[in-house]
């Protein structure tokens, strides 16, 4: 711990960010087995402390010298690629090869482990990582849920000739994945896609233009493109991978247009390219592309949720560490009401998407493993946590510049650079609307929500033996579920969708915490039940009707008590 303050300017520099985090540490005994809590633990107090240090410095660096686009040699001979920043290989190095984050969900051997770890083992590092960098992980995620959509449909002989190299930790080995999906005429609505796909000579050529293009010299790429005799729409597309260079070591006929000049994530390079006759390899049945697309589009979905949940945590330690540690008109900012009522509206929000991530991770390892149910239960969470979650995490970054001042708007500092990078959550993989339109899809095309009340009472089931009943929290769920209902069924009623998937995430999230509250009573750990206070605040200003001049003398009492000197979940924080 090397934090500093200096003329009433604090600075948390080489703050070790799990440990000021007590919570993450409980979470884990909550929802991992003793054997594999034992086996992650070091290495998520390592990743804490790299990314309250050096992981910080890097993508500092990182962020201010942004990738660049060469096309030829000095001699005038081709040589397209894209010259990256040493700072953002080292961050490669770190992310794909020391932490085998793009691997630890596909094989054994990643910290040792004989068989591929949990998914919340691997959320839980990048909720870490990411609090100190978020750009690389775009292509690590897509890495990543490539792999997954590959050995889930791909051709048993395409999947063995790629899948070492795209789970390696050989940073010489390493192949890097990516996403070409997005067109101009295309973006959100997919069935418009006009890339070409023609079967010549025995192979697969693709023809056209993609508009955004994350991580576009990525070693394979997913390619949604349309076979010629296609049909029209989303049932016309057939799923593609793209290699960048061929078996004879020659690259693949695309280019890279150009690198776009980006709000956020400036250490990441996003750009466009045109297929100029691109060898592909179909992945999976034709006409089927857009479904098999769609499981690595919600996987990515479900990391921009993660991510945002981390910078959601990154602005509430840095929020809490400078109210501890400044002062105005001789007291401590933490000891001002109006201060800690913004701290505990940043804490609420910020823990009611942890909790939302962390559970949703835990049900995709049960419907990976065959639980049908689950399965459902995933397919309304994945839209539901990458809707809210991502929008919630603009705000609470926002805030946070605000507990900084002036310095948090002054690029030395993470601040703008969090700020800027929050916002890109909620556009990757389907704007709020159209993720909020796929909750309603779910309801009506899936029935998700049933299967959700049903995971829902089984948690409020679990913690009613510890807790009591909580009657506020169900009625509150069933009310949400209800008003979804309502709209994802009614034609007309489109207009409220945002308002329907936000007040079910609201609601979902109030139990997922009241439940947590009462796994952590059971494992054992000291708790003041913070995570039950947490839920009922969020019934109380998140689902209810409020006289907006009334005093909330509960909210005062609660925000007094969870920023409390003695509350051991925020301590180490000081």
């Amino acid at each position: 711990m090397t934090a500093t303050i200096h003329q009433n300017i604090p600075d948390s520099r080489g703050m070790s960010l799990f440990e000021a985090d007590p919570d993450l540490w409980r979470l884990m005994q909550v929802y991992l087995d003793e054997e594999t809590c034992a086996r992650v633990r070091p290495e998520l107090e390592r990743m804490g402390a790299l990314a309250g240090g050096r992981l910080e410095e890097l993508a500092l660096t990182a962020d201010k010298n942004p990738p660049e686009l060469r096309i030829r040699a000095r001699n005038g001979s081709n040589d397209e690629r894209i010259v990256k920043h040493p700072a953002y290989e080292e961050l490669e190095r770190y992310a794909f090869g020391e932490f085998g984050l793009a691997a630890m969900s596909h094989r054994g051997g990643v910290f040792g482990a004989e068989e591929k770890l949990p998914p919340l083992v691997k959320y839980a590092l990048v909720y870490l990582f990411v609090q100190a960098e978020f750009g690389l992980c775009c292509p690590l995620s897509m890495t990543d849920s490539l792999t997954r959509t590959l050995v889930k449909f791909g051709d048993p002989e395409l999947v063995a000739t790629y899948f070492d190299q795209l789970t390696s930790q050989d940073m010489d080995m390493l192949f890097q994945g990516s996403m070409f999906m997005t067109e101009q005429a295309a973006g959100s609505d997919v069935g418009a896609i006009d890339t070409t796909a023609r079967f010549e000579d025995g192979e697969w050529r693709l023809y056209g233009d993609k508009w955004f293009c994350s991580n576009p010299d990525a070693a394979l790429g997913m390619v949604l493109g349309r076979p010629e005799g296609g049909g029209a729409g989303t049932k016309g597309l057939s799923l593609f991978l793209l290699p960048r260079h061929l078996p004879d070591g020659s690259k693949n006929a695309y280019r890279i247009l150009r690198l776009k000049d980006k709000m956020g994530t400036k250490s990441m390079a996003s750009g466009e390219i045109a297929l100029e006759g691109a060898l592909a390899y179909l992945v999976g049945e034709p006409g089927q592309g857009f479904k098999q697309m769609t499981d690595m589009i919600n996987m990515s979905r479900l990391a921009n949720g993660v991510r945002s949940a981390g910078l959601m945590r990154r602005s509430v330690t840095e929020a809490l560490f400078i109210a501890r540690n400044r002062t105005a008109f001789g007291k401590r900012l933490v000891d001002l009401p109006v201060m800690q009522r913004q701290l505990l509206k940043m804490i609420t929000t910020a823990e009611q998407g942890r909790s939302m991530v962390f559970h949703t991770a835990d049900v995709l390892r049960r419907a990976d493993a065959g639980d049908a149910g689950m399965a459902k239960v995933l397919r309304i969470l994945t839209p539901l946590v990458k809707f809210r979650t991502c929008r919630d995490a603009r705000k609470v970054a926002g805030d946070a510049m605000e507990v900084r001042g002036g310095s948090g708007y002054i690029e030395e500092w993470s601040d703008a650079r969090v700020l800027r990078d929050a916002h890109l959550g909620s556009i990757w993989e389907g704007t709020s609307n159209i993720v909020a339109l796929d909750v309603a899809r779910a309801v009506r095309r899936e029935d998700a929500l049933t299967a959700l009340q049903a995971h829902v009472t089984e948690t409020l089931h679990q913690a009613k033996e510890t807790l009591g009943e909580q009657t506020a929290i169900a009625d509150g769920f069933a009310r949400a579920a209800d008003f979804l209902d309502g709209v994802a069924n009614t034609r007309d009623r489109e207009v409220e969708t945002r308002a329907a998937a936000s007040a079910v995430y609201n609601a979902t999230s109030a139990a997922f915490l009241a439940w947590e509250d009462a796994q952590l009573r059971l494992v054992g750990n000291q708790t003041t039940g913070d995570r039950l206070a947490i839920a009922q605040n969020v019934l109380r200003h998140k689902l209810s009707a409020r006289d907006p001049y009334a005093q909330d003398a509960d909210e005062a009492d609660l925000a007094a008590r969870l920023l409390s000197e003695d509350n051991a979940t925020l301590e180490a924080a000081q």
